[in-house]
């Protein structure tokens, strides 16, 4: 018999109380089989009251940027986010915020977790308490625990600033310093790192089902683009190989070596489970192209890298040369001071583990630079001439397609030879077009296709957040069409700033149905007000009117248009025709 106070709690509570008490069962019989005092006093060995203080002012540092910078204390779900994407050198506030900004709930959750994850693994290497031989707590800054604690926190500052500087294009995110993380744990300490790796994903269902005791889906049209491509690879890349080159030199100082084989595991594995095989370009508006085969064999490349700048020999990279031998088979005369000459030359060449280190340095230094374009790109509000615009103080919000993306490298040249001018211009070799509600700000240096063509076309409507330190404001786009039977459609576009009267900001032309009725076609022409319908033959225009409301019907150029709840029929004698039919948005079909 069930009590009665059971069935008075909600299902999701119930289901709540049930997970938590299964994890702290869990937790109980792992920590008395395994000994759970040894970990605590390791812990407290490491870490100031056996805590990770270093990890956790981290992740509030990360908090406060959201909620107070960005605004999402008032607004969770909704983050001010454009004006603190890594734009420009000319702005640097999206510099300076780009690497601790998220774009929403989702965004943060996934990096502080990672944070949560990986962090304290940094922190437990390089430990509150010194460990060096000879040294003691509290004998001078360096060794204060309390100084160390700060550690982590002051390392983070400058990773996201680092990453935020060198971001290929308007980027924004923690990712970047959760990446050096992963990086520096993972050659200093792999084994740990790779039981993080799978615990960070126990951890990740643990908040979900917390979250979402119970969820149910049903199959749905969708609107996404492939989740490879929202991925910034080339700030993962900057961020992993920052953290490796630090634990490098980390380990070096310490003199400490981690296994070989548990080092090119962990580097094979983190680089495979954290998805940075996922190489993508984009190939047009909407469409990316995936290196999958590419992307895989430089991740088998990097574990080798990453192994053999911690674990290699210092020997040469050219082997000994036997120049006994060689006179022998060459039979030349002077062969004794060519050998010895590349024998010095051998000599001369880096060691094998310090050729890797510096090859890891050369792809830190070589991604880092490749983003320097785009910090310079610059952008001038080249709009078509009868675009409709609204002007929210330092910005411009519009609807464009087809219209050539400005946020390019702005790298132009030219050259006088032979009296012609030859020059090369960024913007136009870039085949990268805008198509949808499109951001412009040059002072700010932001030119961003907000909302897509194809997403505005789903959701029906959307809203684009501008604005910037202490301040937001919304600007709202809708779209309505009719889809014309056999030959596309026609839609019109609309733009509202809050406290302003909606402006059609883009509309098709007309566009004709493909059946015809006693040799007359239909079309719709977007106007002003609405749409239009037009009655024609041949050339010629026999009727135009609006288009009727539902379960009514008009007589136009000798055909009556009857409207069916959103479709439109031409009707003449007893011939009955589908003509078009109102586009409704797919998010909102039931």
């Amino acid at each position: 018999m069930q009590a009665p106070w059971v069935s008075a709690l909600p299902l999701e509570l119930l289901q709540r109380l049930l997970l938590v008490s299964a994890v702290a069962v869990s937790l109980v019989v792992a920590r008395r089989l395994a000994g759970g005092s040894r970990w605590a006093d390791r812990l407290r060995r490491r870490f100031v009251l056996g805590v990770p203080w270093g990890t956790l002012s981290t992740i509030f540092g990360v908090l406060l940027v959201y909620w107070v910078v960005q605004g999402g204390w008032a607004t969770p779900r909704d983050p001010l986010v454009i004006p603190f994407r890594s734009w420009s050198y000319t702005y640097p506030v999206g510099v300076l915020v780009a690497g601790f900004g998220h774009n929403g709930v989702g965004h943060i959750t996934g990096n502080l977790l990672a944070t949560a994850a990986f962090a304290p693994v940094v922190e437990y290497a390089v430990s509150h308490y010194p460990h060096e031989r000879g040294s003691q707590s509290f004998g001078s800054l360096g060794t204060n625990p309390f100084a160390r604690i700060l550690l982590v926190p002051a390392g983070s500052l400058l990773a996201g600033l680092f990453t935020g500087l060198f971001s290929l294009g308007p980027v924004i995110g923690f990712s970047g310093v959760v990446f050096a993380y992963i990086g520096f744990a993972t050659v200093t300490r792999p084994v740990l790192t790779l039981v993080v790796v799978v615990g960070s994903n126990a951890v990740s269902l643990l908040y979900r089902a917390f979250r979402y005791p119970y969820i149910t889906r049903k199959a749905q049209p969708g609107f996404f683009s492939p989740w490879w491509a929202d991925v910034a690879i080339q700030g993962h890349a900057v961020g992993i190989l920052l953290g490796i080159v630090l634990g490098v030199l980390f380990l070096r100082r310490r003199s400490e070596q981690p296994d070989p084989l548990a080092l090119w595991v962990a580097a094979l594995l983190v680089a495979v489970s954290e998805n940075l095989w996922a190489l993508y370009r984009p190939v047009g508006a909407e469409e990316f192209g995936l290196f999958r085969a590419v992307g895989t064999a430089a991740v088998f490349l990097f574990a080798a890298l990453v192994t053999a700048a911690i674990a290699a020999s210092n020997r040469s990279l050219v082997p000994d040369l036997d120049t006994d031998r060689l006179r022998a088979m060459a039979r030349l005369p002077g062969f004794d001071r060519v050998g010895a000459r590349l024998r010095a030359f051998g000599d001369d060449l880096p060691g094998r583990r310090r050729a890797a280190s510096q090859a890891v340095l050369v792809l830190l230094v070589g991604l880092s630079l490749s983003a320097v374009p785009f910090g310079f790109a610059s952008v001038d509000g080249d709009l078509p001439e009868d675009a409709e615009t609204v002007e929210v103080r330092d910005y411009t919000v519009t609807y464009v397609e087809g219209v050539p993306n400005q946020y390019v490298p702005g790298i132009a040249f030219s050259v006088d030879l032979f009296g012609r001018e030859f020059g090369f211009d960024a913007r136009e070799a870039s085949n990268v077009r805008s198509s949808g509600v499109v951001v412009f700000s040059e002072r700010r240096g932001i030119w961003i296709e907000a909302v897509s063509k194809g997403r505005l076309a789903f959701l029906g409507r959307a809203d684009v957040t501008v604005g910037g330190i202490g301040w937001r404001e919304a600007v709202y786009a809708s779209r309505r069409g009719w889809s014309l039977q056999g030959n596309g459609s026609t839609y019109q576009v609309y733009l509202r700033h809050i406290g302003d009267q909606r402006r059609l900001a883009y509309r098709t032309d007309a566009v004709r149905a493909e059946p015809t009725v006693a040799g007359r076609n239909v079309s719709i022409r977007p106007t002003d007000r609405g749409f239009d319908l037009l009655v024609t033959r041949g050339n010629r225009t026999l009727g135009r009117g609006p288009i009727p409301d539902a379960g009514n019907e008009t007589r136009l150029g000798g055909l009556t248009i009857n409207r069916t709840d959103d479709t439109l029929f031409a009707i003449r004698n007893r011939t009955r025709v589908r003509v078009a039919q109102r586009q409704v948005p797919q998010a909102r079909q039931n």
